[in-house]
This record gives C-alpha cells, sequence and structure tokens, in this order.
C-alpha cells in the first residue's frame, strides 16, 4: 500500500517550513503566490489529502452542522435543504442530515447521535410528538449553537426562524371571506405544533373580525397524510349545509382534498373553494390550479445557516449572544381554485 504523503513530506521535497505549506494549503493570503501554487500543485500531484480529524482533533472542531428534518418527502423541507446548502456549500463545513419521520423518540436518538459526532451547530425542525427540548439542553452546557426552522418551541431561550403562521392563516380564510365563502371548513395538522396552532388562531380570527361564528364542527385535525385527506373530503360532502370554502395547511393535502371531491361531482372553486399553504410544486399541476401561501423554504433555509453560521462565530470569539426570533415574510398567492368572481364583495 502506497503510503499518504502528508504536509512533512511536501515541505521536505520543497524545502518549504512545514508552517508554510500549511498556510499554502490553507489559501492563506501571507503566503506568495508562486509559493503557494507550486506547492498546492506539488500536493495534488502527489494526491494529498487534508487530514480533517486530525485538525478536527487539535482545533476541537469537526466542521459538520447536524440538520434534523421532521421529513423528507415535501417540496419545502427539500427547498430549505437546499436554502442550507446554498450557504454552508462557500464555507468549511459539511452537513450530516437526520431524519425523524415525525417521531420523537427518533428525534431524541438524532439529537444524542449528532452531539456524539461533536457536530460545531445544529439546524432542527421539530416533529408532531416533541413536547420539549430537554434532549437539545446538552448542546446548550457545551455551548454548541441550535436554531430552530420551521417547527419551533417559540418560549424557549433558543433562535428561532418562522413566517408569522397567524397572519398567513389570517390572510387565507380572509380570501375565502372576500370570495363570498361564509361556511369554512379548516384541515390542519396536529395543534401540537405552533405552524399549525398559529394558522389555526389566524382562521378564527378572520371569522371573527368577519362576524362569522366559529363552528367546532367545521375543524378536522389530523396527520394531513392521503387516506385521512380522503376521509375528510367525503365526510364534507356529506355535511349539511355543505361548506363553500376550505382552507387546507398543506398543499399536498389540499390537492388530494380537492380531487376527491371532484370525484363526487362537487364542483371547484363553484360550490367549494379551496386554499392550501407552502406553495409546493403540486399547486400547478391541479386542475384547476390550487390558490397557497408561498412558504419561502429557500429563504428560510439561507437565513436559518447564516443565524447558525453567526452564532459559531460568536461563541468561537467568545462573544455575548442573545437569542433571536426571525419572521420570513410569507405571501397569499390566488389561482383559480378560490377564486369566484361572480360571488366575490
Amino acid at each position: 500500500m502506497q503510503k499518504e504523503v502528508t504536509i512533512y513530506d511536501i515541505a521536505k521535497a520543497l524545502n518549504y517550513s512545514i508552517a508554510t505549506v500549511s498556510r499554502a494549503l490553507k489559501d492563506d493570503p501571507s503566503v506568495k503566490p508562486a509559493t503557494k501554487k507550486k506547492i498546492v500543485s506539488f500536493a495534488n500531484q502527489k494526491g494529498y489529502q487534508t487530514n480533517y480529524f486530525a485538525s478536527s482533533l487539535r482545533n476541537r472542531k469537526t466542521y459538520t452542522i447536524g440538520v434534523i428534518m421532521h421529513e423528507l418527502n415535501s417540496h419545502f423541507m427539500i427547498s430549505v435543504l437546499a436554502g442550507i446548502e446554498n450557504i454552508l456549500s462557500k464555507t468549511v463545513f459539511d452537513i450530516i442530515i437526520a431524519h425523524s419521520a415525525e417521531s420523537a423518540k427518533m428525534e431524541v436518538a438524532n439529537t444524542n447521535n449528532l452531539f456524539h459526532k461533536r457536530v460545531d451547530g445544529i439546524l432542527a425542525s421539530l416533529t408532531y410528538e416533541t413536547k420539549d427540548l430537554s434532549h437539545f439542553e446538552q448542546y446548550h452546557k457545551k455551548n454548541v449553537p441550535v436554531v430552530f426552522f420551521d417547527r419551533v418551541e417559540e418560549k424557549n431561550n433558543w433562535d428561532n426562524v418562522t413566517i408569522n403562521n397567524q397572519k398567513a392563516g389570517y390572510d387565507a380564510t380572509q380570501h375565502l371571506i372576500d370570495q363570498g365563502c361564509k361556511n369554512i371548513v379548516h384541515i390542519t395538522g396536529f395543534l401540537t405544533r405552533n405552524v399549525y396552532e398559529q394558522r389555526f388562531e389566524g382562521y378564527k380570527q378572520a371569522l371573527k373580525k368577519n362576524e362569522i361564528p366559529f363552528k367546532e364542527s367545521n375543524v378536522f385535525v389530523n396527520d394531513l397524510q392521503k387516506e385521512a385527506c380522503i376521509e375528510v373530503a367525503n365526510k364534507i360532502s356529506k355535511m349539511k349545509p355543505m361548506p363553500d370554502g376550505i382552507f387546507v395547511t398543506n398543499d399536498i393535502s389540499a390537492a388530494i382534498v380537492m380531487q376527491t371531491l371532484k370525484d363526487l361531482k362537487i364542483k371547484i372553486p363553484e360550490d367549494i373553494a379551496i386554499v392550501g399553504f407552502n406553495n409546493d410544486i403540486v399547486c400547478t399541476l391541479v386542475a384547476p390550479k390550487l390558490t397557497t401561501i408561498n412558504y419561502p423554504g429557500i429563504t428560510m433555509g439561507e437565513v436559518a445557516a447564516r443565524t447558525l453560521l453567526n452564532s459559531i462565530y460568536e461563541k468561537e470569539n467568545n462573544k455575548n449572544t442573545t437569542s433571536t426570533s426571525t419572521i420570513i415574510e410569507s405571501k397569499l398567492i390566488i389561482r383559480a381554485s378560490s377564486t369566484r368572481k361572480s360571488k366575490s364583495k
């Protein structure tokens, strides 16, 4: 087996000091361009590889960021990950992705695993089931930054990146009311999570402002999976009187509900107007195209990554840090699934 080339070998072969070789390989501006070019060229020719493991032992850093995601099969979460990579790909940090699959138990296991891998920071979106953040306290004790995004615990002293979910829920419901809807159903995920609880509050706020009575029977809480959405759509079709508007807190779920209603010969939006949430790619693939709230995943990922990098830098330089809550702007996108011009105010 061929011996691995080290910086000591390069220094000896080129008659440079080990310090000069080390700085050149790190692209240190203190090294003359000609010297740097000569060292890097020789290193590449000999197949030199940076020993990050040894470096991490010396610096007590692994140059890795853990990303804990509650799901991997949504357009929104993939967009968030793309935003994170946009920022971290320009740095020395690599990403380790952990999937909790909406399980609090898996989230705890992932959190512990990444802690023992000595990641330099964590980006996390919480599961439906997460009750508290005690499993993240070990990071706090070791001064390792944690930034929560999308699904967060806002009452805790951590960095959070979210949208104004209550306003988004209000805007979606108000749009349906503006289109003439007075009997609006709300289909949502479990209200233990901030995103769904706050969108629900926005829904109720819009009803109250427009003096439309809130009805518990118009609220359906489930896991937003296909079977549950089909079941809800069938129930809606049998309601007396049948609702004239639906606000669903997930685009895929909204598309499933809409297709099920169409199969039951219910016209969209003439009989029932529908608004989704996230601006998933499915919005423009269904007919009619789905009105939704644009939830800018790439922007959220970029902001979360920048927030984490700033926190890592501040902690490395022993600067006092305070937790931050960053709100990303969302926007209602009106399409055909909710547009009822003949009935609008």
